[in-house]
């Protein structure tokens, strides 16, 4: 007896962070970089879970609560393991809008040549909650 099996494929995905407050994540890229919410949970009442998205780009919140509760996860609130990476058209500018609004700095914006032909501008921050996000861009 012979056995097809059809492949398996991926077909795109999302980065996902567990937060102690949803609802703040939410408002900061929002306000800030101009994230659409596409996705909540529960639709009334304290966030579970809120899908954002910026282009292509889809993120997640999910509480920390919830996973613990719902899922059974093991959430450690301890440092990020990963970040979130914003590209911008202008680096310093994205820098100044963010320095108004008191966002906490860990890198400020610096040169980066990853070769010859791709030389950037980056530098990194902490979210509300602590996690890591970097504005990069191209430069000529």
């Amino acid at each position: 007896m012979t056995t097809v099996s059809t492949p398996l494929i991926f077909s795109g995905g999302q980065s996902n962070y567990y937060a102690k407050d949803v609802e703040r994540l939410v408002i900061f890229y929002r306000d800030h970089f101009g994230f659409k919410e596409t996705y909540r949970t529960p639709q009334e009442g304290q966030a579970e879970h809120v899908e954002l998205r910026l282009g292509d780009y889809l993120i997640g919140f999910s509480s920390q609560d919830a996973a613990r509760r719902i899922h059974h996860l093991p959430i450690d609130p301890g440092k990020p393991r990963g970040e979130i990476v914003l590209w911008t058209s202008d680096v310093d500018q994205a820098h100044q809008m963010l320095m108004a609004d008191n966002v906490c700095c860990i890198r400020e914006p610096h040169n980066f040549d990853v070769n010859e032909k791709l030389l950037l501008r980056v530098a990194w921050y902490e979210d509300p909650e602590g996690n890591i996000f970097q504005t990069v861009c191209k430069r000529q």
